[in-house]
């Protein structure tokens, strides 16, 4: 379906259901582990890979590039929140306007990237690489993802992306 991900397996979704689902709120305000796949060189209208090719560009960057740029997004960073998100503005959900061809300013917003690490890495014209991910709520993988390319001097989307843990509860 068009804005969701590529899954990797299982992911951690956590449920709240009766007098739970104000409990909730404290769960959606920790740290998030994920794990996702970066395809540099091709950008997509929705930063993932259910999106439509907006640009293909070989760009065969190594591994070690990757990592360096990597390291510029660790702490506090500003990020804008992609067009295909559930973010209202002027009381509709960015998503909805993305699907009538609309595109609006969007503010950014102070994110933290604990980690970002590159554990595998395959290279060529278009490279990919799988990335771990510990960051604050709020955080767009697909944006980082992104984000990324453009550090890199090009494009890159999300291919698959795996929520490993939301706060303590983690897959296992």
């Amino acid at each position: 379906t068009r804005g969701w991900y590529v899954y990797l397996g299982l992911i951690v979704l956590l449920v709240g259901l009766g007098r739970v689902t104000r409990l909730m709120r404290f769960l959606q305000e920790t740290t998030k582990l994920y794990t996702g796949r970066i395809v540099f060189g091709v950008a997509t209208d929705t930063l993932d890979a259910a999106g439509a090719v907006l640009e293909r560009t070989e760009m065969p960057v190594s591994r070690e590039q990757v990592e360096h740029a990597a390291k510029a997004f660790h702490g506090e960073i500003e990020q804008v929140p992609p067009m295909v998100s559930a973010l209202k503005v002027g009381g509709r959900k960015l998503y909805e306007l993305a699907r009538e061809g609309q595109e609006v300013e969007r503010a950014p917003r102070k994110v933290r990237i604990d980690r970002l690490t590159v554990d595998e890495f395959e290279p060529g014209a278009y490279p990919e690489a799988t990335v771990t991910v510990e960051c604050s709520s709020g955080t767009y993988i697909r944006s980082l993802a992104a984000d990324l390319g453009v550090a890199l001097g090009g494009c890159a989307h999300l291919a698959a992306l795996r929520r490993l843990a939301v706060g303590s509860f983690g897959i296992d």
